[in-house]
């Protein structure tokens, strides 16, 4: 008698707080730019390029060293420090900015056919202060093969507040949308041999 009423208050103390955490999230619009050699469907692990000085090395840093890590797992990557096929490099510019984009079609709609021979239209940007910058490397390639931003250009950034962080990280990261290599309906399958 009094079990469906229950379930129904159970359901609801699941849902408040997912809303919740969702309503904390304001995704950024962001840019990104990729290279027509990338193998977006064939990496699998990756790692992150860490500062060689110590003064890189702060709590903000940490961050975004932590959201990337969360977001690369999240889409299947494994994160090794031998022969990683992704390097991933981040930035945070708090002064302005002259930087080269391009001026390229979706990246869905691009990995449909995955012509190498298109021209890159480069776009220059003004940027104000406030840029975060996320860039993945092909390691074999040894080549930049994606990289995204977030700006003031587009909205705000406050570098000294951790949720901005890891908000901006969110935005330029859900740009990249593909799981890794081996990974489907969220599990990882057994390893083939191949991109070393």
């Amino acid at each position: 008698m009094y079990r469906k009423p229950m379930r129904k208050y159970c359901s609801f103390l699941i849902l408040v707080p997912w809303l919740c955490s969702c309503m904390g999230y304001k995704e950024l619009p962001v840019e990104y730019d990729y290279s027509y050699r990338g193998n977006f469907k064939k990496y699998r692990t990756f790692e992150i390029m860490r500062p060689t000085n110590a003064t890189d090395s702060t709590m903000l840093t940490q961050v975004v060293e932590k959201s990337i890590i969360s977001r690369m797992k999240f889409l299947g990557y494994r994160q090794v420090n031998h022969r990683p096929h992704l390097l991933i490099s981040f930035k945070m510019f708090t002064d302005s900015l002259k930087f080269t984009g391009y001026n390229q079609p979706d990246i869905e709609e691009w990995m449909e056919t995955q012509r190498e021979n298109l021209t890159y239209d480069q776009q220059k940007y003004n940027l104000r202060t406030g840029t975060l910058l996320i860039q993945f490397y092909d390691r074999r390639q040894n080549r930049s093969i994606w990289q995204g931003y977030a700006t003031t250009l587009y909205g705000s950034i406050d570098f000294n507040n951790n949720r901005h962080l890891k908000n901006a990280v969110i935005s330029i990261l859900d740009k990249y949308r593909f799981w890794a290599d081996g990974f489907i309906n969220g599990t990882p399958q057994p390893e083939e041999k191949g991109f070393q």
